[in-house]
């Protein structure tokens, strides 16, 4: 090989190491300023009134972790929501208190795969402060002195109460039925009943405005939580993502810490 065809081929070889490296460091500066994986936009999770609290709290740690992202709630009864879902859409994910209405929702079509139990839920009794009324179990929901409040019976915590009484051979008449289980929490701290089933987690909830009787193992109900992604979803993406912290150690952590049970 000649001088003249030896300098040609260094200088090709010096154009392809320059181009090589030109080429290579933008590129890694472009992928770490912008990951392929960054979660954005927002996320509409339909869930049980229950998870209110819990819910809430994991979406700021959510919110921490993806900054670009967010998620919106519908909170309120899992047999409302299914038929919202149903029939007019508008839900990333569903979460329900109890797998007869999210297997309406299953029996549409309407989920990406089959859903998955997070957690479980305890009924518990729910007086004022002190337990006034000296009720010390389900049968004392039946005295005519008792003003007693439940969920109406298409509620999932409504059935379960309804449940509850029966394994007791208790029969209570209340004074009015709710719309979700926040509804039977609600008259009890105001002073407007005396008494309702609701969940553990929700007495928990309320705090020093309310005290919770426990209902023994026997006379109890167990509720399943299951959740799943809607087929429809407008962003599947953070909406798989949320699942995922609320099924993750972290986000069990946050659902136990308010009352609930871990399956």
């Amino acid at each position: 090989m000649n001088k003249q065809n030896i300098s040609a081929a260094l200088l090709a070889l010096s154009l392809l190491a320059v181009g090589c490296a030109t080429t290579g460091d933008p590129a890694d500066d472009r992928s770490s300023a912008h990951p392929e994986n960054e979660l954005s936009g927002s996320a509409t999770v339909f869930a049980a009134a229950s998870l209110t609290e819990p819910f809430n709290e994991i979406a700021e740690l959510f919110r921490a972790g993806n900054p670009s992202a967010d998620i919106s709630f519908n909170f309120g009864a899992s047999s409302g929501l299914a038929t919202q879902i149903i029939e007019q859409g508008g839900a990333d994910l569903f979460a329900s208190a109890d797998q007869v209405n999210m297997k309406k929702v299953a029996d549409e079509d309407l989920l990406q795969q089959a859903p998955r139990v997070f957690i479980r839920n305890r009924l518990e009794i729910v007086v004022a402060p002190g337990n006034p009324e000296g009720i010390t179990g389900l049968s004392d929901l039946a005295r005519t002195d008792v003003k007693v409040v439940l969920a109406a019976a298409q509620v999932p915590v409504g059935r379960y109460s309804r449940e509850a009484l029966a394994k007791a051979e208790v029969t209570v008449r209340p004074v009015s039925e709710a719309v979700d289980v926040k509804g039977v929490v609600g008259p009890v701290t105001l002073g407007e009943a005396d008494a309702g089933i609701v969940y553990a987690s929700d007495v928990k909830a309320a705090g020093d405005r309310a005290a919770g009787v426990p209902i023994p193992d026997n006379q109890n109900v167990l509720a399943e939580y299951p959740m799943g992604v809607i087929k429809s979803a407008s962003n599947p993406q953070v909406a798989r993502a949320f699942m995922d912290l609320v099924l993750s150690p972290q986000g069990r952590e946050v659902l136990t810490d308010h009352g609930f049970i871990a399956p």
